[in-house]
């Protein structure tokens, strides 16, 4: 039957802990209102954009020049949100080289000591535990064989 380790038990958040999570996920939810808002309006005014061009008689340059607007508009927020990128993958790459790799090499390091300690221990320890077990089981064989029952 094998152990199965217990779940562990959640630690109790303190009022402040529990009023920043509270305000996060408010944070997150009015995100998420902005988006779908942000969506529903440009949709609705993209089926109005159709349906004014499907009405006979309008004027399409006028339409045409709102769309090369929203267009711009658009390549303008795409650039802004591409420099963010750049920049936050800038900081990973600055968070990588400075704090992981010396993290990674005291590990390492830390490996290393660990290896060397278990070699000595080995060594030095168990090697001679092992033989002197061997030669207390041999002598014990012997004794059974001459008749001599050892406790």
């Amino acid at each position: 039957m094998a152990l199965q380790n217990p779940e562990p038990t959640p630690t109790p958040l303190t009022p402040e802990q529990l009023a920043e999570k509270q305000a996060q996920e408010l944070k997150q939810k009015k995100i998420m209102a902005g988006v779908i808002a942000g969506t529903v309006v440009f949709l609705t005014l993209l089926i109005l954009a159709i349906y004014l061009l499907m009405l006979p008689g309008t004027p399409t340059d006028k339409i045409r020049d709102v769309f090369i607007i929203i267009v711009a508009l658009e390549t303008l927020v795409i650039g802004v949100a591409l420099t963010v990128l750049i920049i936050q993958l800038a900081s990973l790459i600055n968070l990588l080289q400075n704090e992981v790799r010396p993290i990674l090499s005291a590990t390492s390091e830390t490996v290393n000591t660990l290896r060397g300690t278990v070699d000595f221990l080995g060594e030095e320890v168990i090697e001679p535990i092992m033989e002197l077990s061997s030669y207390l089981a041999g002598l014990k064989r012997m004794l059974e064989l001459l008749g001599i029952k050892p406790k």
